[in-house]
């Protein structure tokens, strides 16, 4: 690990949402499935929790995480144990330190296009050589190995995915899925899977195996925020069996966010232990809106291009009107309150990410007056309207 060349650019997606997430009167691009109150959550806990979490001490608890979270998270892999997992603040800062302390300078890594921008932004300012590979969008964005195989170098220490996919909600298949992992074995690379979305695939058999269950040197990254709904816990976590990845993750994290909070940590083995209802609950949520979805573009074919998600609860549509999807939503935002992210802010160093789709999400119920707001604004002259 070498010192992070700063500063680092603007991270585009959270820059966009600096400016637009709580100012926009319709949040029509969350990538959080509907968000559980602490009421509704505390419904799903029997009344022993709820006593001992009027009375939990509000201390410090430990850095690796409280043993109750560890072994309920443990419990939701076929292979690991409650010591095979490390908790964060959130998977970004998990996030933060795996791609500076997995691949070191002059060292290379391959990783998947569209992305989350910190998945390549940071071992690049680390002094790694960075590789993209790009779904393939002709393809329903799948995942070619050979691009992947074509891609590696005798120098290459990991390749990074995120799937169910943000933005496209592009899910492999289980024959890709696998083909992967053992082209990872074979060649001594270690594979680091971001499946925050894992859970809300309507169809289980496009459902993954989690990558720490593939592999004793994978690496799996989850959180609460997405597929759970519970992004204000700020709980994330990294499940692997190379257990020498997770002690160099606990000295590093001590530079960070050294624990989370108490009450988010108990809250949070609350959600994981009832994980199997949360996630049927927000499935129930995206079904219901894909149709709703599918009804509104099918009206406006003639302005968007529209492909439900294989899972989690976000969508990729492309814009066909001509102006161009950027200047569609930074139009949108300012002119209807309506907030969608443009495509542009998916843009990679690395590969070419189409600038004329949105993302858009699915996960939050009620999505009728922010499309009823879109409709307004497409029959107010504006250029596609």
């Amino acid at each position: 690990m070498t010192a992070m060349r700063l500063p680092l650019p603007d991270f585009r997606l959270e820059s966009y949402f600096s400016r637009w997430e709580f100012a926009a009167e319709h949040h029509l691009t969350a990538s959080d499935a509907q968000t559980l109150t602490l009421a509704e959550l505390l419904a799903l806990a029997t009344d022993e929790d709820r006593a001992a979490f009027t009375d939990l001490p509000l201390s410090y608890v430990p850095t690796w995480g409280t043993d109750r979270l560890r072994a309920a998270i443990a419990a939701t892999y076929d292979t690991c144990d409650p010591a095979d997992v490390l908790t964060f603040a959130g998977a970004e800062e998990a996030i933060f330190w795996l791609m500076q302390l997995l691949v070191g300078p002059g060292e290379h890594a391959v990783v998947t296009v569209p992305n989350y921008q910190a998945m390549e932004t940071l071992p690049i300012a680390s002094g790694v050589q960075v590789s993209g590979v790009l779904l393939d969008e002709a393809d329903g964005w799948r995942l070619d190995l050979d691009r992947v195989r074509a891609a590696l170098r005798p120098s290459t220490r990991l390749v990074a995915v995120n799937f169910p996919n943000n933005p496209t909600g592009a899910v492999p298949d289980p024959s890709t899925w696998q083909g992967l992992a053992e082209l990872c074995a074979e060649r001594g690379i270690r594979l680091v899977a971001d499946e925050v979305f894992r859970g809300l695939e309507l169809d289980p058999a496009r459902r993954l195996t989690q990558a720490a269950d593939m592999s004793p040197t994978a690496v799996s990254v989850n959180v609460l925020s997405k597929s759970y709904g519970l992004p204000g816990l700020r709980v994330g976590w990294v499940a692997t069996r190379d257990r020498d990845v997770l002690r160099s993750l606990e000295r590093h994290k001590q530079y960070t966010s050294i624990c989370n909070a108490g009450p988010s940590e108990f809250l949070g083995a609350i959600a994981v232990e009832r994980g199997a209802a949360i996630h049927a609950r927000n499935r129930g949520i995206v079904a219901d809106n894909l149709a709703t979805f599918g009804a509104f573009f099918a009206v406006h074919k003639d302005l968007f291009e529209w492909t439900p998600p294989d899972g989690g609860c976000v969508a990729f549509p492309r814009y066909l009107g001509p102006e161009g999807a950027g200047a569609f939503c930074r139009n949108l935002v300012e002119t209807a309150g309506v907030l969608l992210l443009p495509g542009d802010i998916f843009g990679s160093d690395l590969a070419p990410v189409p600038a004329d789709r949105f993302r858009i999400g699915v996960g939050r119920r009620d999505p009728g007056p922010a499309l009823a707001a879109i409709d307004r604004f497409l029959g107010r002259g504006h250029p596609a309207g």
